[in-house]
């Protein structure tokens, strides 16, 4: 398989989803704005979209995807399929176990993670209650992220990545048509995260059936592959989930800060997600099961030569994204966001939250590409203390920047700490003889830097005042971002080609 051709069909897939992200986003705004209803939903759920990423998709996937590798590439289907079986029943028991304990302790959840909400009774009391309705999620996508384990693990990776769509629809679906009949009306988004987790689950399933993998119940601790999983799995909770642990402290500093300060970072997130999904988790996906047999068969030359790819394309997709999302923070802001409830004051707010997300986009998408080029050789410690050294360092920063900048500080500490993270797990890999840069990175760079110059400064002029967007119409609005971000596409990649830079230059067969 041509991983080129598979990045694409992952990121081609991840676009449909998060296209469909951003529509849920704009009938959120629109329907609910930034504010009392809002905050409490966005607590709740981050609650267990935060477990879903440290234990299902984070965690569990980077632990399980290299056994299982190594199960299809040296045992027949039968011991795979047992691997599967034992794998999939304790999970299924020990996540059911997490959810009613999420579920019973809902309040102490939210002082912890909410504390100034508590200030407020109906606040604090709403947002238990969504809490409480949104935490079987995590039960969904735990199952889900196993079976997209295997589809991956088997190169079927166009359905994993699609299946994320389902959720947005649902969103959409409840938040368009269902508010009206829950009250509060910001009910029917808790309601939309249980459908889409449900429909998720499902599409894997029918996925699964169609390769014979589906997984039977078939409980034991016994399996010497579920306890090199499970080894694998604990510490790395903290390797892969920094960011999100992050998150969550952010959380609670901006419980105390002024009212939508949680809706502000939610959006200024959620577009920083977009080329974190699109080109970060498929990079990690596509490369993960291949970075694991090449280490099994001790083929380390060309382990050093895949990583090597994956950096350039890294750094080729992500500096451009992270200056976009910089340059045109308010064009992208108010054309997605400024309607009904969302205001301009809104935008503003939102807009210095992403500019400081933007600083760190680039460490974020390395991050996604480094930390499974450690766990395909086995190797957790090395992600972990990294782990918590960042984790330290996002807490000081966070206590020196939030006076000053308030919630954009939040914001800025998670982006320089992924930058940090970046750089330690590279300088790991580099004394470990685990990678070794491959010829032409000199050029690679100062080509680079002259594209990036050029689509900075088309950006920068095309982008024109920042009172056109506030006080344009939507229809405008969307018209002249359209054309200014084709033309930043065209202006850098036609300086990339005027350069020497090849499509056939990055194509490279999977292991």
């Amino acid at each position: 398989m041509n991983l080129l051709k598979a990045l694409a069909t992952v990121s081609g897939m991840t676009l449909l989803s998060r296209i469909l992200g951003f529509v849920r986003d704009f009938v959120i705004a629109r329907a609910f704005g930034a504010g009392f209803a809002t905050d409490a939903f966005f607590v709740a759920f981050r609650l267990p979209n935060l477990l879903r990423r440290m234990f299902a998709e984070g965690a569990f996937s980077q632990a399980f995807v290299p056994i299982l590798s190594e199960y299809r590439n040296t045992r027949d289907a039968a011991a795979t399929h047992a691997l599967i079986n034992h794998v999939a029943s304790l999970l299924a028991l020990a996540v059911f176990a997490i959810t009613v304990l999420g579920v019973i302790g809902a309040p102490f959840l939210i002082y912890v993670s909410a504390p100034g909400f508590s200030a407020q009774a109906d606040k604090f009391e709403l947002t238990v209650q969504l809490t409480r309705i949104v935490f079987p999620y995590i039960w969904f996508m735990s199952l889900t992220a196993l079976a997209a384990g295997v589809l991956n693990t088997w190169s079927k990776f166009a359905i994993p990545a699609v299946t994320p769509a389902l959720l947005n629809l649902a969103f959409i679906g409840m938040a368009l048509f269902a508010a009206p009949y829950f009250d509060p009306p910001v009910l029917a988004l808790a309601w939309a995260v249980v459908l889409g987790g449900v429909l998720q689950l499902g599409a894997q399933c029918f996925a699964l059936a169609r390769l014979d993998m589906l997984p039977r119940p078939s409980f034991t601790l016994r399996d010497p592959g579920v306890n090199r999983i499970l080894k694998l799995m604990v510490p790395a909770i903290l390797g892969v989930s920094v960011s999100q642990i992050s998150l969550v402290i952010n959380t609670i500093f901006a419980s105390f800060l002024p009212s939508g300060s949680v809706s502000w970072l939610y959006y200024a997130d959620r577009l920083m997600e977009f080329p974190s999904g699109l080109l970060g988790a498929a990079l990690g996906t596509i490369l993960l099961p291949s970075l694991s047999k090449l280490h099994a068969q001790d083929r380390r030359e060309e382990f050093s030569e895949l990583l090597d790819w994956g950096l350039r394309l890294t750094l080729m997709l992500t500096l451009p994204a992270a200056l976009a999302l910089a340059i045109l923070a308010v064009p992208l802001l108010s054309t997605l966001f400024l309607h009904g409830a969302f205001t301009a004051a809104d935008v503003l707010n939102t807009r210095s939250a992403l500019v400081a997300y933007s600083l760190g986009l680039s460490g974020l998408i390395l991050v996604k590409v480094l930390a499974p080029a450690f766990y395909s050789r086995q190797d957790v410690r090395t992600p972990v203390r990294v782990a918590l050294l960042t984790l330290g360092l996002t807490q000081l920063m966070n206590l020196a920047f939030v006076v000053p900048l308030k919630h954009a500080g939040l914001a800025l500490s998670i982006g320089l700490a992924s930058l940090v993270n970046a750089l330690l797990l590279y300088r790991g890999l580099r004394s470990r003889g685990a990678f070794t840069p491959q010829a032409g990175w000199t050029s690679f760079s100062w080509r680079l830097c002259v594209a990036l110059a050029v689509m900075g400064g088309v950006l920068w002029w095309s982008a024109g005042d920042t009172q056109f967007w506030l006080a344009s119409s939507g229809k405008e609005r969307l018209i002249r971002l359209c054309g200014i971000v084709l033309l930043g596409i065209a202006s850098y990649f036609g300086m990339l080609y005027a350069l020497g830079f090849r499509l056939k230059d990055f194509r490279r067969r999977a292991a």
